[in-house]
């Protein structure tokens, strides 16, 4: 009986993959050291997530390696929904605008 030969990826990738993730977890950490505040701390908290996630998701979860279709599978519906909670946010904002020039209520 013949054996399919098997994928194997070479462990060079994952090396620099690691340590990408560990440059990424360090600059995370540092946005905390340097004990940054606001938008700024919170846009960089979220990039750098996102990069590892991104990271983890392509490599160690084989994600670049399948077919468009099983991407767009597994990709399509979590982006869909952060836009349907970006609308309801923006919804939420104009209804509290709305109810402060109708009803007179203050914040």
């Amino acid at each position: 009986m013949e054996q399919l030969p098997s994928q194997q990826h070479p462990i060079g990738i994952y090396l620099k993959i690691w340590f990408l993730l560990f440059v990424l977890s360090t600059c995370s950490y540092l946005v905390d050291y340097f004990q940054l505040e606001g938008y700024l701390r919170w846009t960089l908290i979220i990039i750098f997530m996102l990069l590892k996630a991104g990271l983890i998701v392509a490599i160690f979860m084989h994600m670049m390696w399948e077919r468009l279709a099983l991407i767009y599978a597994i990709l399509l519906p979590p982006i869909a929904l952060l836009i349907l909670v970006l609308m309801m946010n923006y919804e939420a904002e104009y209804v509290l605008l709305s109810r402060f020039i109708f009803f007179g209520d203050s914040p």
